[in-house]
């Protein structure tokens, strides 16, 4: 695929969204933004969504004659300059975004030189399928990755496929904290992680190993920030540089978060980078690293005694151990970027959860494309022994299952968007089982007291923050039915495979029948009304653009603006063929 078809496509992304988001406002498939009017061919999907055929966007403005010139438009930079009044965006605003902009183009021109078949991906393990993705459905800018550049991107990102080693550092102890679950001790993960050779050549490094915590760093950090922001410590001796690690990593599509491929058996590990990507800045709070194995711990509790995640087989990758460094002179009122540098967390590893047979994939992975445009989910239930629509009834029982029994039964929701959840499928190649990571800052749990939950870990608010059950349901219905079960049924009924009113009667189905069989949460389950005629909006490229790029202390909450329908309303249910 060439520049002008990868741009064209992003400028439909990108007016598809901001029309979606009523961040703008077209009348009919035309907008006037100032000096030029773009008209476009759009369909509506879910949520009152628009999805803008590439190709189809003209741009007309009055030629230097004084004529209207019209022109085939495929430039998403152009649209948002012309568009830039209009949205009501500053200039630092509109410079930082089309920085965003054509960082994701070039990244999304390199993905489609190197892309590959279907039946190519359908070969790969876990972690190399990650690199083979094409990022965020809903965020246009989703590869801004604003501190990058260019040999950085084909060095350290996702799509460049290339594997990396860690580089460790001791810090010394009073700089950095170490904390795990109870089974594991300090010198037990980091001998896991190292092996014995490693070991021993690092601690010949320092004098007395043993008054400093060992932690990885990514080769980016140490060179962008560990060797200029903490250069005292560094010429003091406080931190050591210690070398690289042993095994070879490749990042997921969180770019952070590193899979082992040298020794799958041995954590994941996520790691700050100090790069704006995806709205936030990358880094790890110490409010976060600190209480990840208590949180890890807490969850386990609930999860390994409760029959049905033990009868669904649903997987949770717990983030186990961690290193927290507080700077030493930074900390309240600094820019959040600044002051979440140094860390890591060590999380559970997804191949020891498989059985024999099983295969997993990333749920991300539904919604990709190949060389040849063609599905990825299409491949997929291609390969099972299952027709399109009984493949789709699994996936969406595999996935609602746990998480409504989460969030009803202990009112507890996790982040489940395509990066956070990933599928085991059965030896048949039909979805079976879900795997939930990724859980410091991304759990929370209802303002209601539930006694099935029993009390939560000490002091832990600020990572178990308390939601009303409406606010508990956004995050199911944003990054779950907006996030990947709306492009998915665009997706599959573009290839006619299963219409988009079945994959929503599906997913009703799902929940009326959960309602049924749990009479007892009746009042828990009005509060979520996963079934109401319309649900908040909360507009994820809005929020960008209406942030702009200041420096600030915190991460703030993202707006509401609004309400979008809900594609569970009108559509008949579709009883599921296994009961709970």
């Amino acid at each position: 695929m060439s520049w002008n078809e990868c741009s064209s496509q992003l400028l439909a992304k990108l007016i598809s969204q901001l029309c979606t988001e009523e961040l703008l406002q077209p009348d009919g498939d035309r907008l006037v933004l100032g000096a030029a009017t773009y008209t476009f061919s759009s369909t509506r999907g879910a949520f009152g969504s628009y999805q803008v055929v590439p190709g189809s966007v003209r741009r007309t403005a009055t030629g230097i004659l004084g004529n209207d010139e019209s022109e085939e438009a495929i430039d998403p930079v152009q649209f948002l300059v012309d568009a830039a009044s209009t949205l009501g965006l500053s200039g630092s605003t509109v410079a930082g975004y089309v920085a965003e902009l054509s960082s994701t183009l070039a990244a999304d021109v390199r993905m489609a030189s190197a892309a590959v078949s279907n039946a190519e991906l359908l070969e790969l393990p876990y972690a190399e399928l990650e690199g083979h993705l094409t990022g965020h459905p809903l965020l246009v800018a989703n590869k801004g990755r604003l501190g990058f550049s260019a040999a950085d991107s084909l060095r350290y990102t996702p799509e460049a496929r290339t594997p990396l080693r860690l580089v460790w550092l001791a810090v010394r102890r009073g700089l950095a904290e170490f904390r795990g679950t109870p089974e594991l001790s300090e010198h037990a993960v980091v001998g896991r992680e190292l092996g014995p050779a490693a070991l021993d050549a690092f601690r010949a490094k320092v004098v007395d190993p043993d008054s400093y915590v060992w932690l990885p760093c990514h080769p980016w950090q140490v060179d962008h920030v560990v060797r200029t922001q903490w250069a005292r410590e560094l010429a003091n001796g406080e931190i050591v540089v210690l070398g690289e690690g042993p095994d070879d990593y490749l990042p997921t599509q969180s770019i952070r978060t590193m899979v082992n491929i040298s020794q799958p058996l041995r954590y994941q590990v996520k790691l700050p980078l100090k790069i704006l990507n995806t709205s936030v800045y990358r880094g790890i709070p110490a409010h976060c690293s600190l209480a990840a194995p208590m949180v890890t711990q807490w969850l386990r509790g609930l999860w390994y005694r409760d029959e049905v995640f033990n009868r669904l087989g649903t997987e949770l990758l717990g983030e186990v151990a961690s290193v927290t460094v507080r700077h030493p002179q930074l900390s309240d009122g600094i820019p959040y970027q600044w002051t979440e540098t140094l860390a890591c967390i060590w999380r559970d590893p997804l191949t020891p959860r498989l059985q024999p047979g099983e295969t997993a994939w990333p749920l991300a992975a539904v919604l990709h494309r190949d060389a040849a445009g063609e599905p990825l989910a299409g491949a997929l239930i291609a390969a099972s022994n299952a027709d399109a629509e009984t493949w789709t009834a699994e996936l969406i029982s595999t996935l609602i299952r746990p998480l409504l029994h989460l969030m009803h039964h202990y009112g507890i929701t996790v982040n489940p968007h395509g990066e956070n959840l990933a599928i085991i499928c059965g030896p048949e190649g039909v979805p079976a089982r879900l795997v939930i990571k990724d859980l410091i800052d991304d759990v929370n749990i209802s303002t209601t007291a539930i006694p099935e939950r029993g009390p939560e870990p000490d002091s832990q608010e600020r990572v178990l923050p308390r939601k009303p059950w409406h606010i508990l349901r956004q995050y199911l219905v944003d990054a779950l039915f907006l996030g990947v079960l709306s492009p998915l049924a665009d997706l599959l009924a573009s290839s006619d495979l299963v219409a988009p009113d079945k994959l929503w009667g599906m997913l009703r189905g799902e929940v009326e029948q959960y309602a049924s069989t749990h009479p007892q949460y009746q009042d828990r389950l009005a509060g979520t009304d996963l079934l109401a005629e319309t649900v908040a909006r909360y507009p994820l490229n809005g929020y960008r653009l209406t942030l702009g790029y200041a420096d600030l202390d915190t991460r703030p909450p993202i707006p509401l603006t609004g309400r979008m329908p809900n594609p569970l309303f009108a559509v008949p249910g579709i009883k599921p063929s296994r009961e709970w």
